[in-house]
């Protein structure tokens, strides 16, 4: 996944397929799309109902013939015809007319650190279903460092947390370059998933799909730390009678589920800093972490983490569009490259 910035100056178009979002920025326009990786289909004709933030609101509301897809999971597209088809939808008619003019359409993409090379060939088929001729792969690490201002190009140490919904990944960059990452499969989603199941087990409380992320800003913005609030009213389903019920929730227990989870995250960046040679966790403890990816917005996530580490932690200005701004940053031009000229003899 070893790309030159003056290849991607040459591409026209970015795509950024992550599991929660899916973001296109074409070179010269800036980013055109930031919508939801979910898709509704109708099994009947197998014709596609909605895509984006419509089909999301259409998840657990439809009849039996129609089926709410995700086509991106765990950073990796498991169903490519349903990720081309979104794409298509996503960007327009217009879009995808001026894109097809473009003499050889070269695209760039987001591909997860250390992503084995079926995933890697199944984000470059999908890019070519779409008239890309060529396909550049970027590091998501390296596109969301650049994406929030970090200086990678230098010989100093920068660490970068990618918290996505389905994966979380960090790790620190020197001249460009990952010198040590992790990559862990814990994100968003298993936070999601830690409060439904302790919802379900302590209150016996089913709660419809779209009510968990509003739970955990229900947290405030001191939702991992004991000043938050006391507790919060949720609204689901009885387990046992199916009935409509509201329970009001300890928010010192919500903490405590979700505590596993979070903690799988701590150990990562402790495993990052103890293969890091010591010269650049030096740097680090001036420089801190930068959190990206719409995760790091979890209320209260980045104390959590400037308690464990002792380290200064900071949330980037926009964490859920980096990334895709990094590949446009390189796409326009505006990274230069480390100067390593061989000196003369």
């Amino acid at each position: 996944m070893t790309v030159s910035l003056e290849q991607l100056r040459r591409c026209h178009f970015a795509v950024d397929l992550g599991a929660a979002r899916t973001r296109v920025y074409v070179k010269g326009t800036g980013l055109v799309v930031d919508q939801p990786s979910v898709a509704a289909v109708n099994t009947r004709t197998g014709g596609l109902i909605a895509v984006g933030e419509l089909a999301e609101k259409m998840t657990g509301r439809t009849p039996d013939y129609i089926r709410v897809v995700r086509p991106v999971a765990g950073g990796t597209v498991v169903d490519i015809e349903m990720a081309q088809r979104m794409l298509r939808h996503l960007l327009g008619d217009k879009m995808r007319r001026a894109l097809r003019r473009k003499p050889r359409l070269r695209a760039a993409a987001c591909a997860p650190h250390d992503a084995d090379p079926l995933a890697q060939r199944a984000t470059i088929e999908t890019l070519v279903g779409l008239g890309a001729r060529r396909v550049e792969l970027v590091d998501t690490l390296i596109a969301a460092a650049v994406g929030c201002g970090l200086p990678v190009e230098r010989p100093e140490a920068t660490m970068v947390l990618v918290c996505g919904a389905a994966a979380t990944q960090v790790a620190v960059l020197s001249l460009g370059s990952i010198v040590t990452a992790e990559r862990i499969p814990v994100g968003g989603e298993a936070v999601d998933y830690a409060i439904v199941q302790h919802l379900r087990h302590e209150h016996e409380l089913m709660l419809p799909s779209q009510s968990v992320r509003p739970l955990t800003l229900a947290l405030s913005g001191n939702g991992l730390t004991p000043h938050g609030p006391a507790s919060t009213e949720i609204h689901g389903r009885d387990v046992a009678t199916g009935l409509a019920r509201s329970v009001r929730v300890d928010t010192a227990a919500v903490r405590d589920a979700i505590q596993t989870p979070l903690t799988a995250v701590l150990d990562a960046i402790g495993k990052v800093l103890r293969d890091c040679p010591p010269d650049l966790v030096a740097d680090l403890a001036d420089r801190g972490i930068m959190m990206v990816g719409g995760s790091a917005l979890l209320p209260g996530f980045d104390q959590m983490l400037r308690q464990a580490t002792g380290m200064p932690v900071h949330i980037a200005e926009r964490p859920d569009v980096c990334a895709a701004q990094g590949l446009g940053a390189m796409l326009e031009g505006r990274i230069e490259p480390p100067a390593l000229n061989p000196l003369a003899a």
